[in-house]
């Protein structure tokens, strides 16, 4: 399994579900689409998003290293 970081490609608000989605090896539309899905449902979905935007590292790159 990858590390869990949110990745600079591939993100559309800030990148909670493709990281997700790379942590459990599958597509970022499906984890959107599961998102999307689970918002119908009563809890705190959507807090749990901002929450994990907010904890989650971001993927560093190469160059930033030094």
């Amino acid at each position: 399994m990858a590390a869990l970081v949110r990745p600079r490609e591939g993100r559309m608000i800030g990148g909670v579900c493709a990281a997700l989605a790379r942590r459990f090896g599958t597509s970022a539309t499906t984890m959107r689409v599961i998102f999307l899905a689970s918002c119908l449902l009563p809890g705190p979905q959507f807090l749990l998003y901002l929450a994990l935007w907010l904890l989650l590292p971001s993927e560093k790159t190469a160059s930033a290293a030094w």
